[in-house]
């Protein structure tokens, strides 16, 4: 396990897409469309995939096709890049479940989400998390998002996970919040990775420490949001600099309502999947179709 972990490391750092799960228009998975979705991914080199995640629409999958799309990804990206499975569950045992499936099905990493709704302790989330690493071998990136969980994991939770948990090697952070992150980095050892996960502050945590990010943007523009993270990485911040700026309002577009609503319109737009998405989430209003249409085919004439 150690050296699975070790080796894994090394491939962190830099892009990973939270890649959007396409559905047809009838809502049953597209599985012909995930390929495409993935190659495109594979040839901008990003360091990895996020399957199943909140961007894939994982809370609206069955098990059945969370294994399907999972398995799918797997054989198709066949090592060429590593795939993060996300695990989310507010019952511990059904996360613990999910989690050894996901690692069956050959995922090479977890993403794995704090629990929703219940509004556990601190206590309670560093029991969640260990329970969930006791059962499987391959790394865990912990999964902090308050504004989606109402709840949010502090740094000295992180500390214990990180000192308790070997397979527990970094958080994906999206708490906004720069003085928790700054503090994470601070005072956990520099081998505990912290990832973006909001693209507007990918090249600010990276500035402070951070290895990458988890990123919504790369399913359109991957080779960017790569070359933006690996460029500050190789110590040339005024090209990840120009990148952020120039990335920067398609950014704020593709959050003007809930994720992956936006994103999967600009997919569509695009011509790469379908803009479906499973209720309760709802088409993108026409105001904000237009306002992503817009910021998509600037961006494309940016870099084409």
């Amino acid at each position: 396990m150690r050296q699975t972990i070790l080796d894994f490391k090394t491939r962190l750092p830099g892009c990973w897409t939270a890649l959007v799960t396409p559905f047809k228009k009838n809502g049953a998975l597209d599985l012909a469309a995930l390929k495409r979705l993935l190659e495109r991914q594979i040839s901008a080199h990003v360091s990895g995939v996020v399957l199943c995640g909140s961007t894939g629409e994982a809370a609206t999958l069955s098990q059945e096709e969370f294994i399907k799309v999972l398995g799918e990804g797997v054989r198709y990206c066949r090592g060429r890049i590593p795939v993060m499975a996300g695990v989310a569950s507010n019952d511990t045992a059904k996360a613990v479940h999910l989690a050894v499936q996901a690692q069956k099905a050959g995922a090479d990493a977890l993403l794995v989400l704090s629990p929703y709704y219940n509004k556990p302790t601190q206590e309670g989330l560093y029991r969640h998390f260990k329970a969930v690493a006791g059962k499987v071998s391959c790394p865990i990136i912990v999964y902090n998002i308050p504004g989606r969980t109402a709840i949010n994991i502090v740094p000295s939770t992180l500390e214990r996970l990180a000192q308790d948990c070997p397979n527990i090697i970094g958080v994906k952070e999206s708490s906004g919040n720069l003085d928790q992150i700054s503090e994470i980095i601070r005072t956990l050892p520099d081998s505990f990775c912290v990832l973006s996960g909001d693209d507007s502050l990918t090249l600010p945590i990276l500035s402070v420490g951070g290895v990458g990010a988890i990123s919504v943007v790369s399913n359109l523009f991957p080779r960017e949001v790569q070359a933006l993270c690996q460029s500050f990485l190789r110590g040339d911040s005024q090209k990840a600099r120009h990148l952020h700026s120039l990335l920067f309002s398609l950014t704020k577009a593709l959050f003007v309502e809930t994720n992956p609503i936006p994103v999967k319109a600009a997919l569509w737009k695009m011509g790469l999947c379908s803009a479906f998405v499973r209720l309760p989430l709802t088409p993108l209003s026409k105001e904000n179709l237009a306002v992503v249409e817009k910021e998509v085919f600037a961006a494309l004439s940016l870099f084409s």
